[in-house]
């Protein structure tokens, strides 16, 4: 299962880069809002991790970096969530999976069930890495495995799904 999708690296000085990050930071208000009528559902679910994965695929790491960057800040000045003490290390979280998927996707031009395996796979170990220096404990990071398997599938299947969808298309007549 692997397809050549129209994949776009968009660049600091263009402006489609900010709407499109624009766009991703008002996914990552509504969808995490959905996930938490699911009891644990933000940890379960992990929706910022989805949109910032496809994002990132999508659209290039430098989109997705500043989506990453500003989203959890702006849930957190709305919404309270994610709570003051998790916020860093989501944001570095973040921050890892848009280079990771930007650059794979840049990289290789192809998406597949494999490749985000790999790059979902690879985030979380590198962002585990980088909570475990914040932190200096291992629960949270393993919990992302124990507690948070559900998510990484639906990054991984959710993600090959929209990226098939050739969401460019509806972007398109936004930006």
């Amino acid at each position: 299962m692997e397809t050549n999708a129209r994949l776009y690296t968009l660049n600091f000085d263009e402006v489609r880069t900010y709407l499109v990050s624009a766009l991703f930071v008002v996914a990552n208000l509504l969808l995490p809002q959905l996930a938490h009528l699911i009891p644990q559902g933000g940890v379960i679910l992990a929706p910022l991790s989805l949109v910032m994965l496809v994002g990132a695929y999508k659209f290039g790491w430098k989109a997705a970096l500043l989506a990453a960057v500003v989203s959890p800040l702006v849930n957190h000045a709305l919404t309270g969530l994610p709570a003051w003490g998790v916020l860093p290390v989501m944001t570095v979280k973040l921050m890892v999976l848009a280079l990771t998927a930007g650059l794979m996707a840049q990289r290789t031009k192809k998406v597949s069930i494999p490749l985000l395996v790999a790059v979902v796979l690879g985030a979380e170990v590198l962002g585990g890495l980088g909570e475990l220096l914040l932190t200096g404990g291992i629960a949270m990071t393993t919990a992302d495995f124990i507690v948070g398997w559900p998510g990484l599938l639906l990054q991984v299947i959710g993600g090959y799904g929209l990226l098939k969808l050739r969401i460019e298309n509806c972007l398109r007549r936004i930006c």
